[in-house]
């Protein structure tokens, strides 16, 4: 976000959203499912150390509910710009209330073993990792536009509040019910989503025209690939994700081996850092009023990475609850400054799957990391495993100046139609679709022309092209740009649904160098055996030089 922007998004109260009841209601019904699904990560994690599992193993819980969503977020993500999202988002809690409620009666039956945990482990993943993107697409929907930052934020905080809830009263719950009893309420939080979605009004959603599964897999990749703000995000994300996950994935361990604390303690602990992130989310808005946004992530990746050692090399459970508190607030820094600064940056017609791109990006971050760690703890040792991943993440901190967080040229996402308006065109005519664009450019101005090039390749590749290239003439003083699109129907919602005013900025700087309105032109594959098949060729078809002349 621009300057402006940021200043006008942190002058808006953190808890505006809330006023907005159909996000109000959704926001409590959410905080109980984390609340549960909080509960369920305990109890599986505590049934393994019951079971004398290692650190491998356990942080493998982790891992399993991560790993999904390579395999279903992208999927999910186009199904959220194509089918209604709230019944989308009722059809996953259905699924992940039988998941769990299956899960609960293995377990309060004692047939619960490693393998069968991680298998519903990864099932209920399946299902989170299928609803994320509907339901992050969903929410900027239920706000004004200038609240989706803190809609973001209060997103976050539910999470994070539910990790200080959820923990603690698992720990206390854990003794009475036992595991199968977490996993049986765990159930029940997916039913109280599900209530909350069907009881919220149905959400206007703009109908994308449709188009093939892998076309729009491969239009989400594109957009993020030439989208250089949400790269940087992207990249910070890798790199605060896979060290900082050391503690979800082995705190555990830790409350076991070297604090000797029950499953009480544990979730006491978890409590803490959860605790801390609530504090940090109800302080962010200050904070990033005081701090620029590249600033404050590094003094949060630095705050983080010194409360591992610290958690790390701690025998006292005390020390241990008070580091967690600031590790909780830089945790919810990053993580949900991050959040809300791509959702806010998104435009609407890309949002689910660049959203989908972001959580496969975070969740794959934290497969690896939990794993990762796991491997380091059970080879060498709990406290080098905290160690090392602090280390790396102060080292992050240190560089953050090296690569700062990028912004837009623009604060205005939403889309603008600014190019003239295309030629009519039967509907029944097919794609793909080459775009001609005619520039001439003076020989004082070529190189200020040719530098605003990357920007504008850019800009085409992002809002729909499939290619593009640049050619001139023997001259120099004519620039011909060629670009493909797959239809004539995509390349009409570039015109009017994809565009921002910073694709606007880009198109002008490129114009200013050239002398004259570029000429346009649309070009349209033709197929020279349409109406010839092959065997079929007509007697006064000219003959092929390539395949010899015919002899009386």
């Amino acid at each position: 976000m621009s300057t402006g922007a940021a200043a006008h998004s942190a002058d808006v109260s953190t808890w505006a959203p809330l006023r907005q009841s159909a996000f109000r209601n959704l926001w409590i019904a959410s905080f109980a499912s984390n609340v549960g699904t909080w509960m369920q990560t305990v109890g599986a994690q505590w049934l393994l150390i019951d079971q004398h599992a290692g650190p491998t193993l356990i942080a493998l819980v982790q891992t399993a509910s991560s790993l999904p969503v390579l395999l279903v977020t992208l999927p999910a993500g186009v199904a959220a710009e194509f089918l209604d999202r709230r019944w989308l988002l009722i059809a996953v809690q259905a699924f992940q209330t039988a998941a769990a409620a299956i899960l609960a009666v293995v377990t309060v039956t004692d047939h619960t073993g490693a393998v069968v945990l991680l298998v519903f482990t990864f099932a209920l993943g399946c299902g989170a990792a299928a609803g994320l993107p509907a339901y992050q697409a969903l929410v900027p929907d239920l706000v004004p536009r200038a609240q989706i930052g803190q809609s973001a934020t209060l997103s976050s905080l539910g999470v994070n509040l539910a990790r200080a809830v959820g923990p603690a009263l698992a720990g206390v719950l854990l003794t009475q019910l036992g595991v199968g009893g977490l996993f049986a309420l765990n159930a029940a939080s997916f039913v109280v989503f599900a209530a909350a979605l069907l009881a919220a009004p149905a959400q206007h959603q703009r109908r994308t025209r449709r188009t093939g599964l892998l076309t729009s897999f491969a239009a989400g990749g594109r957009y993020v690939r030439n989208a250089p703000v949400v790269r940087r995000l992207l990249l910070w994300l890798v790199v605060f994700t896979v060290p900082g996950n050391v503690l979800w994935a082995l705190l555990a361990p830790i409350a076991s081996q070297r604090l000797a604390l029950g499953s009480t303690g544990y979730g006491i602990l978890l409590a803490a850092a959860g605790a801390g992130a609530v504090a940090g989310a109800l302080g962010l808005g200050p904070l990033r009023r005081w701090l620029a946004p590249s600033a404050l992530l590094g003094t949060a990746a630095g705050v983080y990475g010194a409360a591992m050692i610290v958690v790390g090399l701690s025998r006292m459970a005390v020390l241990t609850i008070v580091v967690l508190l600031p590790a909780g607030v830089a945790w919810i820094v990053v993580i949900a400054g991050l959040n809300s600064a791509t959702q806010a940056f998104l435009p609407a017609w890309v949002r689910a799957r660049a959203l989908s791109i972001y959580q496969i990006v975070l969740f794959t971050s934290s497969a690896v990391g939990a794993a990762l760690w796991g491997v380091v703890a059970q080879w060498a040792g709990l406290v080098t495993a905290f160690v090392a991943a602090g280390a790396v993440l102060i080292l992050a901190a240190a560089g953050s100046r090296a690569w700062p967080l990028l912004t837009p040229l623009d604060a205005d996402r939403r889309a603008i139609s600014y190019w003239p308006d295309p030629p009519d065109v039967a509907e029944s005519d097919p794609g793909p679709v080459l775009v001609v664009v005619r520039y001439q450019v003076p020989e004082a101005r070529r190189a200020a022309f040719v530098r605003a090039l990357p920007a504008l390749r850019r800009s085409r590749l992002r809002t729909g092209a499939t290619s593009w290239r640049i050619h001139r003439d023997t001259t120099g003083a004519a620039f011909v740009e060629h670009y493909d699109q797959v239809s004539w129907a995509d390349h009409l919602e570039q015109h009017h649904d994809r565009l921002t005013e910073a694709d606007r900025i880009i198109q002008q700087r490129v114009n200013a160098e050239a002398e004259g309105a570029p000429v346009v032109e649309h070009l349209f594959v033709v197929d020279p055996d349409l109406d010839q098949p092959p065997g079929h060729e007509s007697a006064a078809d000219p003959p092929d030089p390539q395949e010899g002349a015919s002899h009386a």
